[in-house]
């Protein structure tokens, strides 16, 4: 497979939203087949790294959802949205200010202590399963618009997900993915019996 035809023809499937923000990169050295960093707010880029010599080995449909689904989780990922963690940070760091510049070491290390909680609770929601399942139901929206059916989108992204982990050698699937093929199977027909609603 020839990495710059294919980038150019996952640029075609990425919904406009994503070809501004994520960029897809080449990385054969990697063990992943397809992989990306968690986006930190001051970083513009957002890349994809993907082993193409292990992604030839998935079909087009395969590929088409995962490209979608990564695409779809960077793109989910927002620091800078109005919510109370959000709220907690900037009340944080200014307080932090206030209190350095009274030269109150106790206040600074409360405020900076708070500040610290909220990001790490900001960082913890957009890596948790709910993240991956909002991505999934991103990806098979996106994949409808592309000609895929719904049932076909999930199925396709299914099967994506069970053979990345063959390719990467892994002896199984973690626990997220395994919620995430529960959904997919319940979405594709598959399956009578979904997720428990406390991941909805």
């Amino acid at each position: 497979m020839e990495p710059s035809v294919e980038i150019r023809r996952l640029l075609d499937v990425m919904p406009a939203s994503g070809r501004m923000t994520t960029k897809i990169v080449s990385k054969p050295q990697q063990g992943k087949v397809i992989d990306a960093t968690f986006p930190l707010p001051w970083h513009r880029d957002r890349p994809i790294y993907i082993n193409f010599d292990l992604w030839s080995r998935l079909t087009k449909p395969q590929r088409d959802l995962l490209l979608l689904q990564k695409v779809g989780w960077l793109t989910g990922v927002r620091w800078f949205k109005p919510d109370i963690y959000q709220g907690v940070v900037l009340l944080g760091l200014l307080g932090g200010f206030i209190e350095s510049s009274q030269s109150d070491a106790v206040g600074v290390a409360v405020a900076g202590g708070l500040s610290a909680i909220a990001i790490f609770r900001i960082w913890r929601t957009n890596k948790s399963s709910e993240s991956e399942l909002n991505a999934d139901a991103a990806a098979i929206k996106i994949a409808q618009r592309r000609g895929y059916s719904e049932a076909e989108a999930a199925q396709n992204l299914l099967s994506a997900i069970e053979t990345v982990a063959k390719i990467e050698k892994r002896s199984g699937l973690d626990f997220t993915e395994l919620i995430r093929c529960q959904n997919l199977r319940a979405i594709a027909g598959l399956s009578p019996v979904g997720i428990p609603e406390t991941y909805t």
